[in-house]
């Protein structure tokens, strides 16, 4: 939990790098609040079939999505690429399957050109 909180507090922060373990913490925990959301929307009625989305759902996508573009970007820095790496996601498949390999993958050793290896100077 202590690394989703640490993403959202650096929401905005496109510069640095951010550890393996902080962005798939953000992703797991954003898919559980998600999942909660959801239930919440079918129950109260605020689902909305055709859309796929319901209100409460919406809303926490639209705050996350920031947050999750500047983790994105910094976790693109830590293994030594640019955020513009991001843009990958518009090719089908082949961008899914190299966001996935990219994001599992460990830190880039020692200092890099986006700052100090977090592995490094932070303990897990």
């Amino acid at each position: 939990m202590s690394s989703f909180l640490l993403a959202l507090k650096n929401y905005a922060v496109f510069t640095g790098r951010s550890r393996r373990r902080e962005y798939w913490m953000f992703v797991l925990f954003s898919f559980l609040i998600s999942a909660a959301l959801t239930l919440v929307d079918l129950a109260i009625g605020t689902y909305s079939d055709e859309g796929g989305i319901g209100l409460l759902g919406g809303l926490f996508g639209l705050a996350m999505l920031i947050p999750q573009i500047s983790l994105n970007t910094r976790r693109f820095h830590d293994i030594g690429k640019s955020g513009w790496y991001q843009l990958l996601f518009i090719i089908p498949c082949i961008g899914i399957i190299l966001w996935l390999v990219w994001m599992a993958s460990d830190s880039e050793p020692g200092m890099n050109k986006y700052g100090p290896n977090p592995n490094e100077t932070q303990t897990a």
